[in-house]
C-alpha cells in the first residue's frame, strides 16, 4: 500500500488535510493528519482511515467500536495498531460516551484506559480536555463532526463530537469555555481543526432538523441549509462549526476546516449514511506530547 493507491474525493484542491502513512510492525499503516496542528509541535493527532486493521465484514478494516458486533480482539488488536502509529501506549487512551451532547470532562492520568482496558465512571461525555501529557484523548465517529482543540500557550487540548445535535448547541463553544474554566484558555490563542465527517451534498435533513438551525444561526441559514423542496434541506455541518468556532473567538487563520468527506468516500472513511447503518467506526485521536 502505499500514497498513491489511496486516493480521497475532497471538495476543494486545497490541502488542508494530508494522508500520513507510518511503519508499524504489521507493515504500512495511513492515516489524516492536520498540519495546522502538528505546526504547533505539542502534540500527536491522527484522524483514522478504515484501512489498516484486521476486523472482517462490513467491519473491515480499522474498526474501533466494540459495540456494533465486531469481534473483541480484533477491535483490540485495531487499537494495539493505532497506539504503534501514534507512538504511544495501548493503556493511555481515555474514550468518551457519545450521546449527542455537549456534556465536557477534564481527564488525566487517572483515567487512562478509560473504555479501552477499563470500565469509564462517567457517561453521557462529549467532548474531554486535558493539560496532561500522554493522555490520548479519543472521539468516535462515522459521519459526525471531531473538533480538535490545541492551546500551545496553556498546554491543554480539546477533542469533541459533534453531530447535528451537538452542533445546533454550540459544542465548540462550549468546549473552549471548559478549557477556559479549566486551564485559563483564550479562544484567540487556540488552533482548532474540524475534521473529517459528511458534506452538505451527502448530508440531508428533515424539516424538525432545519427549524433548529434556523432558530440558532438566523443571520447564516443561507450559508448552511439549501432547501430541496418536500421538508427537505441539504445541512453544511462543515460551515456550521466553523461559524460556532469563530464566533466563540478562534482567530479564522487559527481554523483548519475539512474538505473530505466520509460519504464520499466510504471505500477508505466509514459512513453510516453511505452503508445504511452497517459500518465499524472511525476515530480521532489527540495527545501532548
Amino acid at each position: 500500500m502505499n500514497d498513491k493507491e489511496i486516493t480521497f474525493q475532497t471538495t476543494t484542491k486545497e490541502q488542508v488535510v494530508t494522508l500520513k502513512q507510518v511503519e508499524i510492525a504489521e507493515g504500512q499503516f495511513p492515516y489524516l493528519s492536520f498540519p495546522l496542528l502538528e505546526e504547533t509541535g505539542i502534540v500527536k493527532h491522527c484522524f483514522s482511515t478504515r484501512l489498516g486493521g484486521v476486523s472482517k465484514g462490513i467491519f473491515e478494516s480499522l474498526n474501533l467500536n466494540f459495540s456494533r458486533g465486531d469481534e473483541q480482539e480484533a477491535v483490540k488488536e485495531n487499537f494495539r495498531r493505532i497506539s504503534k502509529a501514534l507512538g504511544t501506549q495501548y493503556e493511555n487512551f481515555v474514550f468518551t460516551d457519545q450521546t449527542h451532547t455537549t456534556n465536557v470532562k477534564r481527564v488525566g492520568k487517572e483515567d487512562l484506559g478509560k473504555g479501552l482496558t477499563k470500565e469509564r465512571d462517567y457517561s453521557d461525555i462529549d467532548g474531554l480536555i486535558t493539560n496532561e501529557p500522554g493522555v490520548v484523548l479519543s472521539t468516535f465517529y462515522a459521519d459526525c463532526v471531531p473538533l480538535y482543540f490545541v492551546d500551545k500557550k496553556h498546554l491543554a487540548i480539546g477533542l469533541s463530537h459533534s453531530g447535528w445535535r451537538g452542533t445546533v448547541h454550540r459544542m465548540g463553544k462550549e468546549t473552549l469555555e471548559a478549557m477556559k474554566r479549566e486551564f485559563q484558555t483564550k479562544p484567540e490563542e487556540v488552533v482548532c481543526a474540524i475534521g473529517p465527517s459528511i458534506c452538505q451534498t451527502c448530508y440531508e435533513v428533515s424539516e424538525n432538523v432545519a427549524i433548529e438551525f434556523k432558530q440558532e444561526f438566523p443571520k447564516h441559514i443561507d450559508k448552511i441549509l439549501q432547501e430541496k423542496g418536500n421538508g427537505k434541506y441539504q445541512l453544511d455541518l462543515w460551515k456550521s462549526n466553523e461559524i460556532v468556532l469563530l464566533e466563540a473567538g478562534v482567530k479564522r487563520e487559527h481554523l483548519a476546516v475539512t474538505n473530505i468527506c466520509t460519504c464520499c468516500n466510504d471505500k477508505l472513511l466509514f459512513s453510516h449514511r453511505a452503508s445504511q447503518g452497517k459500518r465499524g467506526n472511525l476515530g480521532a485521536f489527540l495527545c501532548l506530547k
